[in-house]
């Protein structure tokens, strides 16, 4: 993602440093997008919290195969395979988290989201 200043709200999650806050003013959304959109980042940044422990994992069983007297081509590939499942559940969260937020919006709206995403305001 890329990094944006403080002043600005710009961050991580979503792309942004408060992404809800960000995308409420940004999209114009009413009180109960407001409270769906919150549920669809929670679930997103959960499973992005559960993939950043997973390549710890990863990271640690990569090393551990390389500090061996023999080095453990079994245990590397486990770590491979684990963090491929990772960035596979992120990303079908991901994609499920979209087609959420797609159905909540306006088209309006939506033409807003995919101008901010394709201008690089805002990181999926």
């Amino acid at each position: 993602m890329p990094p944006f200043g403080d002043e600005e709200g710009f961050g991580a999650g979503f792309g942004v440093r408060r992404p809800l806050r960000f995308l409420a003013h940004k999209l114009d959304l009413d009180e109960n997008q407001v409270v769906q959109l919150a549920r669809i980042l929670d679930g997103l940044k959960t499973e992005r919290a559960q993939a950043a422990v997973d390549d710890r994992r990863t990271l640690s069983d990569f090393a551990d195969a390389l500090g061996d007297e023999k080095f453990d081509g079994a245990k590397a590939n486990a770590a491979g395979d684990r963090r491929i499942e990772s960035q596979n559940r992120v990303r079908k969260t991901l994609v499920a988290s979209l087609e959420l937020i797609h159905a909540i919006l306006t088209p309006e709206q939506r033409q807003r989201l995919a101008h901010l995403i394709r201008t690089g305001v805002l990181a999926v």
